[in-house]
């Protein structure tokens, strides 16, 4: 498995940040799935997202200052897959920190997982972005 993280700064309280970073907008913000189901299960929310042919089930903890969630089940793009979010106040707003994990479990993996990482990278940055404007609002 290959790591990746993703930093910035958001000019929101720390409850504002987290308020607004649910399941459903996390991998709406990320870009590449659409949400198609929101479940409350007794591990935690089970979203279910797609595109283009493409169904995965992910797994959302809350934690202390943040979501952890992981691809749950084999179906999805990566064999495996976790994220943190983390929230810490940072002089008059908020440090927001991704930090994820991904392996695609593919012949290779020095160069297949390097591309997933650098995928994910973009997923995690426009997430960000959009946690950065929807908190602020």
């Amino acid at each position: 498995m290959r790591e990746v993280e993703v930093s910035r700064f958001v000019r929101a309280t720390p409850t504002a940040v987290e308020r607004a970073l649910t399941p459903a907008t996390v991998v709406e913000s990320e870009g590449s799935f659409t949400v198609r189901d929101v479940t409350e299960a007794d591990d935690g929310t089970l979203v279910t997202a797609g595109a283009r042919g493409l169904e995965l089930t992910l797994r959302f903890e809350e934690r202390p200052c943040g979501l952890h969630y992981t691809q749950a089940g084999s179906a999805g793009p990566f064999d495996a897959m976790t994220t943190d979010l983390t929230v810490e106040a940072e002089n008059e707003g908020s440090r927001v920190t991704a930090r994820s994990a991904v392996s695609l479990g593919l012949p290779t993996p020095a160069l297949t997982d390097r591309l997933a990482t650098w995928k994910r990278r973009g997923e995690l940055t426009r997430l960000l972005d959009t946690l950065a404007d929807e908190a602020t609002r």
